[in-house]
C-alpha cells in the first residue's frame, strides 16, 4: 500500500541494490534451529556481506540463553526493544549481535520489572560505588590476607600470577604455598609475596590460620601432593576461590565448600563438575552457572565470552566486557587472585565475584589497546591497579 516493492526469499544470490539489511525474520521466542526457506535466507544474508541491523535479537539466536542451535544472522548491530535480552550478552550472542543498544519504547520501567528479573548487566560505574577511597589511617591489616595455594612441579607461574593479582587488587598481605623449589623464583620476581615451600600438607596449617581468603588451584596439578594439599585447604573454614586443578579435583571428589566460597570454571571444567559435556554448557550458560552454584553451595563464575556470575539463590549477572586476547594461559589465574583479594577486603562472595570479573575484563580491554593477539596474562596486572582505583 505504501508503494514499497516486496520480493520472495532471496536465496539464489540475486540481491537488489541495497545498502542495509534489516533482520526481523524471527522474534525472541525462537528456541530451535531455523529451517527451510528461513534458514536459506539467513545463509544468504550472511553471504551477502551487507551491513545487517537485527531487531531485538539476531534471527537464530535464543534470546534467553545466548545459544545459536543452527544458522544465525551475523549482525552488524542489534537494537533491543523495551528491555535487554540476556542472550545478547553471553555465548554465541557475543559473536552475533554486533554493537548493541536499547530502545525502551517509552514502556514504564515498573512494567518491565514486573516481567521478572533478567539478571544484572555489569557496568564500570559499580566499581566506583563499591570501592571507596581508603582512609588516611589505613594499614595492611585492614585489607585482608590472601593465601594462594598451588604450583606443583613445572607450574610455578600460575600460582605467582594469582598471588600477584591479589596484591595488585588491594589485599593487605599475600602469601604463597607452593613446592619448595619454586620459592626463590617467586620471591626474586615479586618480593612483596611471602612464599613458603610446602612438602607436607600439615605445613599448611599455620598459613591457613593467618589467611582471610584462599586462592586455591592455579598450577596445583593432580599429584598426591596436590590432592593432599587441596584436601587440607578445603578442610579449613576459610572462604576459597577455586580454579583450575582445584576444580578438577572437586569434580573427582565433590565435597562441601566453606561459606563464602567461589568456583571459577571454564566450560570444560563446568562440564566435568556437572557430569556432562561442553555442548550442554553452551546450550544455556545461565542455567549451567546457577546449577553449579546450587550444587556446590558457592558462587559460580562461568568464564567465557560473556562471563556469567550466579549464586545459589538464583541471582545472576553477566559481564559484557573482555576480548579474545584474554584467551591465553594464565588469565584465569589472575581472575582467581582478584576475586580472592576482594573477599579478603570484606566483600561478600557474590559482590566480590561480580566486581572481580568486571575489573578483570576491563583490565584485559585496557591491555588489548595495543592489540589482542599476543596479550599475556601478566599484562593485566598493572592495568588492574588503574581499574580498581576508579
Amino acid at each position: 500500500a505504501a508503494g514499497v516493492p516486496e520480493s520472495g526469499f532471496l536465496t539464489d544470490g540475486a540481491w537488489p541494490d541495497v545498502d542495509l539489511v534489516v533482520d526481523a525474520s524471527y522474534g525472541i521466542g525462537l528456541s530451535r534451529a531455523p529451517d527451510g526457506d528461513a534458514a536459506r535466507l539467513i545463509e544468504a544474508v550472511n553471504r551477502s556481506h551487507l551491513p545487517v541491523l537485527a531487531l531485538d535479537v539476531p534471527s537464530g539466536l535464543d534470546a534467553d540463553s545466548g545459544w545459536a542451535p543452527g544458522v544465525a544472522i551475523r549482525a552488524t548491530a542489534t537494537v533491543c526493544f523495551i528491555a535487554w535480552k540476556r542472550g545478547l550478552w553471553t555465548g554465541d550472542g557475543m559473536a552475533l549481535a554486533g554493537s548493541r543498544w536499547l530502545e525502551p519504547l517509552d514502556v514504564d520501567e515498573t512494567h518491565v520489572a514486573a516481567a521478572g528479573p533478567a539478571g544484572v548487566l555489569l557496568a564500570p560505574e559499580s566499581l566506583a560505588r563499591a570501592l571507596s577511597p581508603r582512609a588516611p589511617t589505613a594499614h595492611k591489616g585492614h585489607f585482608g590476607h590472601v593465601l594462594a595455594i598451588g604450583g606443583d612441579h613445572g607450574y610455578a607461574g600460575a600460582v605467582r600470577l594469582a598471588a600477584e593479582a591479589a596484591a595488585r587488587s588491594g589485599a593487605g598481605l599475600v602469601s604463597v604455598a607452593t613446592r619448595a623449589e619454586h620459592v626463590a623464583a617467586i620471591v626474586a620476581g615479586r618480593p612483596e609475596l611471602m612464599a613458603r615451600g610446602i612438602a607436607h600438607e600439615t605445613e599448611l596449617e599455620p598459613l591457613l590460620e593467618r589467611a582471610t581468603a584462599l586462592a586455591l588451584g592455579p598450577g596445583l596439578g593432580t599429584s598426591s601432593w596436590s590432592v593432599a594439599t587441596w584436601a587440607r585447604a578445603l578442610g579449613h573454614d576459610r572462604p576459597a576461590v577455586i580454579d583450575a586443578d582445584g576444580l578438577n579435583l572437586l569434580a573427582r571428589s565433590p565435597r562441601a565448600l566453606a561459606p563464602g566460597s567461589v568456583i571459577t570454571p571454564h566450560p570444560g571444567e563446568a562440564a566435568r563438575l556437572l557430569g556432562g559435556d561442553t555442548a550442554d554448557i553452551a546450550r544455556d550458560r545461565y542455567s549451567a552457572a546457577t546449577e553449579l552454584a546450587r550444587r556446590f553451595g558457592a558462587v559460580c563464575v562461568l568464564k567465557g565470552a560473556g562471563t556469567v556470575v550466579a549464586d545459589p539463590s538464583g541471582a545472576q549477572a553477566v559481564c559484557p566486557f573482555g576480548n579474545p586476547g584474554m584467551a591465553s594461559g594464565g588469565t584465569g589465574d589472575v581472575l582467581t587472585g582478584v576475586i580472592a583479594a576482594l573477599i579478603a577486603q570484606g566483600h561478600g562472595a557474590f559482590d566480590a565475584a561480580m566486581l572481580g570479573v568486571l575489573a578483570h575484563a576491563l583490565a584485559g580491554d585496557r591491555a588489548a589497546r595495543r592489540g589482542s593477539r599476543g596479550l599475556l596474562a601478566g599484562d593485566l596486572l598493572e592495568e588492574l591497579r588503574v581499574v580498581l582505583n576508579p
